[in-house]
């Protein structure tokens, strides 16, 4: 996880949302982030943030001879503070992510999982609460062996239109998911936290009667 404390992680999770976090990052030139919106929580009141750990795999149509070889060491790579990202290259074929690898991320500090293609065990999963959130394309109750194969992880991936690198910072709630590259992210998170305190005084302006083209004189907050 490096530099970014449990608290840190907590604090964005709970004070921001995506959309301020573009805000920020198209003031910085960023202006492609956001994920294409195929990914959706579990439940809609979710909100994640955590470290990228990236996953690569794709379909495969046959039984390799270690199917889960590689799937299991990225799951045991984890650690604290980590937002598992899988790249199944949008597969429909299984569901790649279930119960029981999300108890093993949750043992290593993981903070839940964005995945491109589909997840089983929804109830089981729901039922982490805010332990573990889940992000997903699709649910499928058949098992990823002989139908999928980790190629890789720790790798760029593209996730959603979006490339994604370990290390980069992730931001899900119901309106999308944002990548916050980690070159700039103490920057992004630093200048949203402002954001959104200017919004709060915003907001309460416009509640009293204020104009908005006065309010937005005033703060140039929209």
């Amino acid at each position: 996880m490096g530099k970014y404390t449990k608290e840190f992680l907590d604090r964005l999770q709970k004070e921001l949302n995506t959309a301020v976090l573009c805000d920020i990052l198209d003031e910085l030139g960023y202006r492609n982030q956001a994920m294409n919106g195929r990914i959706k929580p579990l439940d809609d009141g979710y909100k994640l943030v955590g470290v990228a750990k990236t996953i690569l795999s794709y379909d495969v149509y046959e039984m390799p001879e270690e199917p889960y070889k590689t799937e299991i060491d990225a799951v045991d790579s984890v650690q604290e503070g980590d937002l598992v990202v899988c790249s199944t290259n949008n597969s429909s074929s299984n569901g790649f992510w279930g119960e029981l690898m999300a108890t093993a991320a949750i043992a290593r500090g993981a903070r839940g999982v964005v995945v491109d293609g589909a997840v089983r065990d929804i109830r089981q999963l729901k039922a982490l609460g805010d332990t573990f959130k889940v992000f997903a394309a699709g649910r499928n109750p058949l098992d990823s062996k002989g139908r999928c194969l980790v190629a890789d992880y720790d790798c760029p991936i593209l996730c959603d239109g979006i490339l994604v690198h370990s290390g980069d910072l992730i931001f899900a709630d119901v309106d999308g998911i944002v990548v916050v590259p980690a070159g700039c992210a103490q920057e992004v998170f630093e200048r949203a936290l402002g954001k959104v305190r200017g919004e709060n005084r915003v907001r309460e302006e416009l509640r009293a009667g204020a104009y908005l083209k006065d309010v937005f004189a005033k703060y140039h907050i929209l």
